[in-house]
């Protein structure tokens, strides 16, 4: 049976990603300098203006202004009339402390009240889900390891000037075709990218297939009847916030799995590793990882839930769609037997109180190696 699925991934000029980017350079400054440090930060960017709020309880000081025009910066934004300028745009700042009602849930869990455990509790309720199959290296997805891989060539060669009239934003989509659910070739590509004035279309086109598609994509995945769309509108001069807003937390598919695995919802830049939606959602692709490189199953998808000042998940569920080695619940009490799975036994374990955000927040969450979620372990 043959099928065909897509994924998508931006560039770190994308206004969500920009957005996604200050608010994980904002909990980083404050990890630096306390890594207890509570922090849920929001950015929306708009024409011009970049709005940041949410709650942050800190012994840090840290000038956010400064920090959210840096981290524009660094992404290649500096022309107001094309998206953004990061010397003259309005940088508004409104936070505030965490709510005394949240902190009360997450300082003591519920166990340690009733003298069982000594731990603090979730930071909210909430569902995560991990995955990882064996179609790549890093256990991800082929449709979204592609993807992300040509969004960041995309910002390569625009950063590097082989291709010297690029800017900042722009999105790519893979459509690969599927045989009994193996990948066996990609079907199409779809390329957009914010470029400068009086580009000429043709060399674009050009320059992206042979300098980002071919760099990237495997020749053997192509074929005479691969479709190409680059910049299928036929210009792409306005972008970034300028050309759409910008909000944190928008691209949680991009973040993840490209829509081949499950979402619980929650969004993870800005938020520090007391916030499940970001913490567990670590540790669950970092067990699904481990459940895949250790030969217990071909794909493996892992949910945690959790409830709000309660240290321990509610549920934890494996599903290998029938191609574990062994039965699904010993490998539950694996889990369970190996890993402590409450917030701060997550936090101890893959040392999230690091400032370590920036680097998660382009190309994806899951799938680089450098990160601890993704080392393997014997399990």
């Amino acid at each position: 049976m043959r099928k065909l699925f897509t994924s998508e991934s931006v560039t770190e000029g994308h206004p969500d990603k920009l957005c996604d980017y200050i608010s994980d350079s904002v909990l980083d400054a404050h990890l630096v300098q306390d890594k207890n440090s509570r922090v849920a930060c929001e950015t929306v960017a708009g024409k011009g203006e970049v709005y940041i709020t949410g709650e942050i309880t800190s012994t840090a000081q840290v000038n956010i202004e400064e920090i959210a025009r840096q981290a524009i910066k660094e992404v290649g934004y500096g022309d107001s009339d094309l998206d953004i300028d990061y010397k003259t745009c309005k940088v508004t700042v409104n936070v505030c402390k965490q709510s005394p009602d949240i902190a009360l849930g997450v300082d003591k869990s519920l166990e340690s009240k009733e003298g069982e455990l000594e731990s603090e509790g979730a930071g909210d309720q909430g569902i995560m889900f991990g995955y990882a199959c064996n179609e790549t290296e890093e256990l991800m997805p082929l449709p979204i390891s592609l993807a992300h891989k040509l969004a960041r060539r995309l910002t390569e060669v625009r950063k590097q000037n082989i291709i010297n009239y690029l800017r900042p934003d722009g999105k790519v989509q893979v459509t690969v075709e599927y045989e009994d659910d193996k990948p066996v070739r990609v079907d199409t590509v779809v390329v957009s990218t914010q470029h400068e004035k009086d580009v000429d279309m043709e060399m674009l086109k050009k320059d992206i297939k042979e300098k980002v598609i071919n760099e990237v994509v495997p020749n053997e995945l192509l074929d005479e009847n691969t479709k190409y769309f680059i910049n299928p509108t036929g210009r792409f001069v306005i972008g970034g916030p300028l050309g759409d807003s910008g909000l944190t937390g928008r691209k949680i598919i991009v973040d993840t799995y490209g829509g081949y695995a499950r979402h619980g919802g929650g969004a993870f830049s800005g938020k520090d590793a007391t916030k499940v939606d970001r913490s567990a959602a670590y540790m669950a692709r970092f067990i699904a990882k481990n459940i895949v490189a250790n030969k217990l199953a071909d794909k493996c998808e892992i949910q945690f839930s959790y409830a709000i000042g309660v240290a321990k998940p509610v549920s934890v569920y494996v599903n290998t769609y029938g191609t574990n080695t062994i039965p699904e619940d010993e490998i539950v009490n694996k889990i369970c037997e190996k890993f402590d799975l409450t917030p701060r036994g997550i936090i101890n374990y893959l040392g999230l109180q690091n400032p370590i955000y920036r680097a998660t927040t382009n190309y994806g969450h899951f799938g680089k190696e450098d990160l601890s979620w993704e080392k393997v372990v014997e399990i």
